[in-house]
């Protein structure tokens, strides 16, 4: 009898410590990680590392896709690619979020899942980052109320910026629903390019959509004036700081706070003046649709 107890109580223990497929990921993600830096470190050939770096990202998104299913969203693909586009830290690409992006074509509508358990390891990492400027809080909610998120979660060259939030109402079943209007940007004034961004948190799924606004988002005379008037200030500034010998500190200073103060009051303006155009009916319709679908409506 006491043998068998003993055979149970290890096979309970062993069952116990199994790795979980989010653990086994995890694990083989961060020794790709390790590799290719070890192969760095060694001078290998370009062709090597590019090589090493499309091999475990493809073993990477077969783990993924046998964690997460197929999707089930109206309109999106079953099948998804891996979200991260590299596994070098001297990369574009490197150290988005741990799932996969579902999407018809590159210009259109994407969806990039994963799970509450991946994303909350992901935010951990985020949250103990050495500098400042990328650190994101562990709380999924307050996370994605952040730009921040959104840039380093499923942008690579360019940062998110928030035009403005939508009041999606919150589908049936689903934790957390979240819509805002923003776009993708390498530098300060308007962005033409709109995108209505919604992530559902349902169960163990986190669902991040991002489509082309639809309509366009149409420019506002009143807020284009402000930018303008911003734009034309800072140039001056900055028309005195490239002529003088010494590179007029001051004058350098001056342009980058009147473009910025141009850029907050631009979106400012948007985000109070743009819920009365013709246009915004449309706009938080298509978000909360997005929601809806995501949410399995």
């Amino acid at each position: 009898m006491r043998l068998i107890w003993t055979l149970l109580f290890a096979l309970a223990s062993g069952a116990a410590l199994a790795a979980s497929p989010e653990d086994d990921y995890i694990a083989a993600r961060d020794k790709a990680i390790s590799d290719i830096a070890a192969l760095q470190s060694s001078n290998a050939q370009v062709e090597t590392l590019d090589a090493t770096n499309t091999k475990a990202l493809a073993d990477l998104e077969a783990r993924l896709s046998a964690l997460l299913g197929p999707l089930a969203v109206q309109d999106f693909p079953a099948a998804g690619t891996i979200n991260l586009q590299s596994l070098s830290p001297s990369d574009v690409g490197y150290g988005m979020l741990d799932g996969l992006r579902y999407a018809k074509s590159d210009e259109g509508p994407s969806i990039v899942a994963t799970t509450r358990g991946l994303a909350e390891r992901w935010l951990q990492s985020k949250a103990d980052e050495e500098d400042e400027s990328l650190r994101l809080p562990p709380s999924i909610d307050d996370a994605l109320k952040l730009d921040a998120f959104y840039t380093q979660a499923i942008g690579s060259d360019a940062a998110f910026v928030k035009t403005l939030d939508f009041s999606v109402k919150k589908p049936e079943g689903a934790d957390i629903a979240i819509a805002r209007l923003g776009g993708w940007t390498q530098d300060v004034g308007p962005i033409y390019d709109q995108q209505v961004v919604v992530a559902i948190v349902k169960g163990d799924r986190i669902l991040i959509a991002e489509a082309p606004a639809a309509p366009a988002v149409p420019k506002i005379a009143a807020c284009e004036a402000l930018w303008t008037a911003a734009d034309a200030t800072a140039q001056k500034f900055q028309e005195t700081y490239q002529g003088s010998d010494l590179k007029d500190q001051q004058a350098y200073d001056s342009a980058n706070a009147a473009w910025e103060k141009g850029d907050n009051d631009y979106r400012a303006c948007m985000g109070e003046r743009l819920p009365a155009d013709s246009v915004f009916p449309a706009l938080l319709a298509q978000a909360q649709t997005l929601a809806d679908h995501m949410a399995g409506k």
